[in-house]
């Protein structure tokens, strides 16, 4: 969950109650894009003298994170926020041989972690599942019988906490595991390439590095008007704890995050009411997918929704009263109607968490919150310039509020302070709602694709495919959804992939990698899929398409 809007790895975090690194296991660090090199751990298919020659190199640089910084600095690198972006540009600058250490000061792992995608999964997990018992037409048809379906809520509550607690404490052996410094206080930049951090009652320590990294991610965003009181009216950090199960539940928002917990309220009993300020629901989706999704994701299900309405007001329930929310006109801003509900969760998006920081020593103006980055990340000051040796990434950046775009973001940035030129194409970084089924995508929308097609001067072509004409798919009764791509016909450039069915969020992958690599229609469509698999969906997509130009190379990709 958490995938746009979303995502992400809030401020600094203390780091967890130790766990012996001799229980973490490499498959416990594949989560959010968090990297098996988390321990040096790496399928070798090179020799055994190549195996031995990665060991050393990985012990070697976890030792000489405990020397001295070069330059006479403290550290060659700082990174302010140990969320998933932090985390991943930790692990890579160990990997670079750079002394690095990272402050945190509530828990590690930040929203992803702690409040986000990974407690999110547990909760789908569970809703995933009683969507499947609580079938009975789809079930008959496999030839299975379930006399009954329920769940214990305090139990699913437990998986979404222990799930999280497993992960925060693999997250954080893994850095202590190769040497980085975990700094327990919040961090505030007091000077070129200072950094003073600590804890509210206790002395402030100040450290130098070489270059910071600024990723202290974000946290909900409130709209005025509605008061939150974490029980009836709360955010997705609230309702991630699943301390009920209301019977009516309000969702402002249709977007990534109201969509998740639509999915998990309406599996576990409850009615939902979407409350969206746009003409449409799920306005940040393609169109056609967001269509076919209203069909299957919420037509069917106990969901009803007002469109093209703010909630200007929402009062908690209180002595016997139920939640009230105030709908109004968001063209107009007229009071249109007023609802009465069990619970309000506020799924309106998330808002950078930069306040404290110490911008303002660095000339530094945030915008919308935001701190401005140039494409390679560099902080930019007040006057349009780079700040040397100051970096942002993930949420607090705001140009693709995903973990993993953050993590994406705090690699290139290591790549760049240890003397390789590197720029992320955001228009490759796949995002996904783990809905049942799930959503995934790539690179433009159709309707962005036209304008942009418009602008530059040249034509699109649209292709796709139907899951109801995959075998594996088929065999698991789940045919519902299709597989989208828009591309160039003259080149065989593919501008972006959506895919609404069983697995989404793994089978975009493909053609993720290939808008990076900038791979052709014409070249992919001759991989072979294994059969019978729901790869191949995409294969069926790969070979539609027909390119009409002269075969020539897709430029390189463009960072976004």
């Amino acid at each position: 969950m958490f995938s746009t809007a979303m995502s992400l790895s809030t401020a600094a975090v203390v780091a967890g109650g130790a766990v012996r690194p001799d229980a973490i296991r490499p498959a416990d660090l594949r989560f959010c894009g968090l990297r098996r090199e988390a321990l040096g751990i790496r399928l070798l298919s090179a020799s055994p003298q190549a195996g031995t020659a990665k060991r050393k190199m990985l012990a070697a640089a976890a030792t000489g994170n405990g020397a001295a910084g070069s330059g006479g600095f403290d550290y060659d690198l700082v990174i302010i926020g140990a969320g998933v972006g932090g985390h991943g540009a930790a692990l890579h600058a160990v990997e670079k041989g750079l002394k690095t250490a990272i402050i945190e000061g509530d828990v590690v792992g930040g929203t992803c972690v702690n409040r986000g995608c990974v407690p999110s999964k547990a909760l789908l997990a569970v809703s995933g599942r009683m969507r499947e018992l609580q079938d009975e037409h789809h079930m008959k048809s496999l030839g299975l019988q379930v006399s009954s379906s329920g769940y214990d809520r305090q139990s699913v509550a437990d998986h979404a906490n222990n799930l999280a607690s497993k992960i925060r404490s693999n997250l954080t052996n893994s850095m202590k595991s190769l040497g980085v410094d975990i700094l327990t206080g919040f961090g505030t930049v007091v000077g070129k390439q200072k950094v003073r951090y600590g804890k509210v009652g206790f002395p402030d320590n100040e450290i130098t590095a070489r270059n910071i990294i600024i990723a202290t991610g974000s946290v909900p965003f409130v709209p005025k008007g509605i008061e939150i009181d974490g029980k009836t009216v709360f955010t997705s950090d609230h309702a991630l704890k699943l301390e009920s199960v209301p019977d009516w539940i309000a969702i402002v928002g249709s977007g990534y995050i109201g969509l998740e917990f639509s999915d998990v309220y309406t599996a576990l009993g409850s009615e939902v009411t979407f409350v969206e300020a746009l003409d449409q629901l799920m306005p940040g989706f393609d169109p056609e997918i967001a269509k076919l999704a209203q069909r299957i994701l919420i037509n069917p299900r106990k969901i009803d929704y007002h469109t093209g309405v703010f909630a200007s007001k929402i009062t908690p329930a209180k002595n016997g009263k139920p939640v009230l929310i105030e709908l109004i006109d968001a063209k107009t801003k007229e009071h249109k109607e007023t609802l009465e509900v069990d619970a309000a969760l506020i799924a309106t998006g998330r808002a950078p968490f930069t306040k404290g920081l110490g911008l303002e020593n660095m000339n530094v103006v945030t915008q919308r919150g935001f701190i401005p980055v140039d494409e390679r990340m560099q902080v930019m000051d007040a006057d349009g310039n780079a700040v040397p040796n100051l970096y942002c990434i993930g949420d607090a950046n705001g140009k693709l509020m995903l973990a993993h775009a953050a993590s994406a973001q705090g690699i290139s940035v290591v790549e760049q302070i240890s003397g390789k030129d590197n720029i992320l194409n955001h228009l490759s970084i796949p995002a996904a709602c783990f809905t049942h089924p799930e959503i995934s995508m790539v690179g433009l929308t159709e309707p962005q694709a036209r304008e942009q097609a418009d602008q530059e001067g040249f034509e699109i072509s649209v292709v796709k495919t139907s899951f109801k004409a995959n075998t594996k798919a088929l065999a698991e009764n789940e045919g519902d959804g299709i597989a989208k791509m828009i591309y160039r016909p003259d080149t065989g450039e593919i501008l972006g992939v959506h895919i609404l069915g069983l697995h989404a969020a793994d089978l975009i992958h493909e053609a993720s990698n290939a808008i990076a690599l900038g791979t052709r229609v014409q070249d992919i469509k001759l991989v072979v899929h294994a059969h019978p698999t729901l790869s191949e969906v995409l294969d069926e997509l790969f070979k539609a398409a027909k390119v009409t130009g002269i075969p020539q190379a897709v430029s390189e990709p463009v960072a976004a």
